[in-house]
């Protein structure tokens, strides 16, 4: 079962409500937000913005009723020598613990080596979110540096963790 499609303006009213209800729930792995971000101008703002980019391939992921779930994106997309990108990505609490962000993970997987030739994926956690590190090993990921203060999530500079996984094809 796909659990992924790509993201539109039509999923902002589904996205706002998430948002809102999983506030306190991703606030440690998020940046500080604007109260209106949480607002549905302000994602109807946010998600016009990054379908507005060129460097990047945005998604929600679905659950079993074919419902948003959460977001997963494709940004920073690098041509050139680097052929590279960055994955990001949130679920929503009671959306979690049944394999949908291992397999939206799979999923984008496929659509950044496949059909957009790339040679490399990176994402990045901070030191104590183990789940999100776990579910990037079980996609074959591997955590190859730590990067001190290289994020500000939740209001403070974080150290993180940064991950990769190579095209097999171009390695």
């Amino acid at each position: 079962m796909t659990v992924i499609r790509p993201l539109t303006l039509d999923d902002v009213p589904a996205l706002t409500t998430l948002i809102r209800e999983n506030r306190d729930f991703l606030a440690p792995w998020e940046p500080e937000r604007p109260e209106s971000f949480f607002t549905e101008e302000g994602q109807h703002e946010a998600v016009a913005g990054v379908l507005a980019q060129d460097d990047c391939r945005p998604f929600v992921i679905l659950d079993e009723q074919g419902e948003v779930a959460g977001r997963i994106i494709i940004n920073g997309i690098v041509r050139g020598a680097f052929q590279s990108c960055y994955v990001g990505y949130w679920l929503a609490e009671k959306a979690g613990g049944r394999g949908l962000a291992t397999r939206a993970l799979r999923e984008v997987i496929e659509v950044a080596f496949d059909e957009l030739g790339l040679h490399r994926i990176q994402a990045d956690t901070v030191l104590d979110n183990v789940r999100s590190q776990r579910m990037l090993e079980r996609n074959g990921f591997v955590r190859y540096a730590l990067a001190p203060t290289y994020l500000k999530i939740a209001g403070r500079w974080q150290d993180c963790y940064l991950h990769q996984l190579i095209n097999p094809r171009s390695a």
